[in-house]
């Protein structure tokens, strides 16, 4: 199948690459034909995220956004900052960066399925369910598109089942969100990591319940640090308050941190039972569960954004604005940026592929989003101090240098060389679920309404199968067992002294944390048949 431009990813700057380039086209009185792939179930299946979404970018892209009826329902109306010892609140002042005036609380999967919608209306083909599993080339080395993956070859590969299918366009536009699957070849092939910090990353989990009508506040938003993280640990947790009684809870944990007894899943449960935040829920029920890596490096951690046929948008590139926890906004401008490059590459050479739109990149220098990722560059940096001497230093970058110091913080290692031997540590005992406040990995799973077909190949896959064992069980105790939110590793057997790494990869909610937290990166994610894993409702 040809294509003017293909799209893979189905979430926000995915989204909004599409829209823009069919208004640029309609505009221009051009035919401009423009494929969307998205390898959940449905746009929205698998976007997960807080949400407080900035319209700035929304106003640029659909003016007329509350007309159209775009489900920016919630105003936000109230900020709170909270620092947490383990039995007691103390109120900080709220930092500029999270003023939340003129922002919405949202559900991102609701907002994606609606703007999925103004694509389609434009006449973007959407093919849902279609996972790209491989990027194609010329024999120029230029990007020529993607292939989807085989279905039914069977779990060992060895029935034939049905192949792929390729997707060739003049210019591809990537928008797998955090640590995509192709973007990481992508790095390798054009090196396009060369000169940038290496990425930082955290995970995300979040909750949605709906609480008594008494414990509702429409527009609050709640923020923390503290416990239960020590003060070397970066992470922080979010309370927001939407319609219809719905609280989203979750909790975010840098991936650079050095205990492999830490668990992001257990601190989160244990999070909620703190005294000021159980009382939200007490008499709720839980609707749903998921978890989703996002990448924390910001300006500093960005990679070139083009490359011979193809750009990079949103978070795969890492578009994140750390301190405002916010990434719509900022990944549905780098979208806007790479179609109009896009689009004035293909307007001037309409026979041409395989072209770079080096405009994209001159046009993020230019603009407001680059002024943005600047002034915070280094806030996420300074917390490898600890908590304390960060936020003393954030607040002197904020007030008195006002983004604009005159050095840039740097990061210098990658988030799985941080880890350190378990023989420097002392377990963690984590408190039993209650089933009522706090749950277990399975329980949760089975919330996420995450599913694959059992009978194909996994999708996580081992270098070298000998490392789970003689490497991360003997020098880590297994972190793969506490880092994955979702109960996908375990190490089984060692009662009969013959430990071995067991994968439940039916379990896998697509959050890509055993991809990047695994200490020899051994762990390597593919992406499985499309329209597996999680089916977020309203996430």
């Amino acid at each position: 199948m040809e294509y003017d431009v293909v799209v893979v990813g189905g979430g926000p700057s995915g989204l909004t690459a599409a829209i823009r380039l069919k208004q640029l086209a309609a505009e221009q009185g051009r035919e401009l034909s423009v494929c969307l792939l998205e390898k959940g179930s449905e746009i929205g299946a698998h976007i997960l995220s807080g949400a407080v979404i900035e319209p700035r970018t929304l106003n640029e892209l659909i003016p007329d956004w509350k007309e159209k009826g775009a489900p920016l329902n919630t105003p936000a109306l109230a900020d709170r900052f909270l620092y947490l010892t383990e039995t007691e609140s103390i109120q900080l002042p709220t930092p500029p960066q999270m003023h939340n005036a003129g922002n919405y609380i949202v559900s991102l999967g609701n907002f994606c399925r609606w703007l999925g919608q103004q694509a389609e209306e434009l006449g973007v083909e959407i093919y849902p369910g279609f996972a790209a599993a491989e990027v194609l080339y010329h024999e120029d080395g230029s990007v020529k598109g993607v292939a989807t993956g085989n279905v039914g070859t069977g779990k060992n590969g060895d029935e034939e089942g049905e192949p792929g299918i390729e997707l060739w366009a003049r210019q591809t536009i990537f928008a797998e969100g955090c640590r995509g699957s192709l973007t990481k070849t992508l790095f390798e092939r054009f090196r396009l990591r060369d000169g940038a910090d290496p990425q930082t990353y955290g995970i995300g989990i979040k909750e949605l319940w709906e609480v008594k009508p008494e414990h509702h506040q429409p527009g609050s938003i709640t923020h923390t640090v503290g416990w239960p993280m020590d003060t070397g640990t970066y992470g922080g947790s979010f309370l927001y308050h939407l319609e219809n009684n719905q609280v989203a809870v979750g909790f975010v944990v840098g991936l650079d941190y050095k205990n492999p007894y830490l668990s992001p899943y257990e601190e989160f449960q244990r999070f909620k039972t703190h005294p000021a935040i159980r009382k939200v829920f007490e008499g709720g029920r839980r609707l749903s569960y998921g978890a989703r890596a996002l990448s924390e490096g910001g300006i500093q951690s960005l990679p070139r954004l083009t490359f011979p046929g193809g750009v990079l948008v949103g978070d795969t590139a890492g578009f994140l604005n750390v301190p405002k926890i916010k990434g719509t906004h900022t990944a549905m401008k780098s979208a806007l940026l790479a179609a109009d490059a896009v689009f004035a590459v293909l307007s001037a050479n309409p026979e041409a592929i395989g072209q770079e739109a080096t405009g994209y990149a001159e046009a993020f220098r230019s603009s407001w989003l680059h002024d943005e990722l600047w002034r915070v560059r280094n806030i996420r940096p300074s917390f490898r101090w600890g908590l304390w001497p960060a936020m003393a230093y954030s607040a002197l970058d904020t007030y008195l240098f006002r983004g604009k110091a005159p050095w840039t913080m740097r990061h210098k290692h990658a988030d799985n060389e941080a880890l350190r031997p378990a023989a420097e540590y002392t377990p963690i005992s984590y408190p039993k679920p209650d089933g009522v406040l706090t749950f277990d990995r399975l329980s949760s799973v089975f919330i996420s309404n995450t599913n694959h077909s059992e009978d194909q190949p996994p999708h996580l896959r081992l270098k070298d199968p000998s490392v789970p064992i003689a490497v991360n069980l003997t020098t880590y105790a297994a972190p793969e067992q506490r880092y994955c939110p979702a109960g996908v590793y375990e190490i089984v057997g060692l009662e009969e002294n013959a430990p071995r790494l067991q994968i439940n990869a039916q379990n896998c909610v697509h959050c890509k944390t055993c991809d990047i937290k695994d200490p020899t990166q051994n762990i390597n994610w593919v992406t499985p048949e499309g329209g597996g894993g999680p089916n977020y409702p309203n996430m």
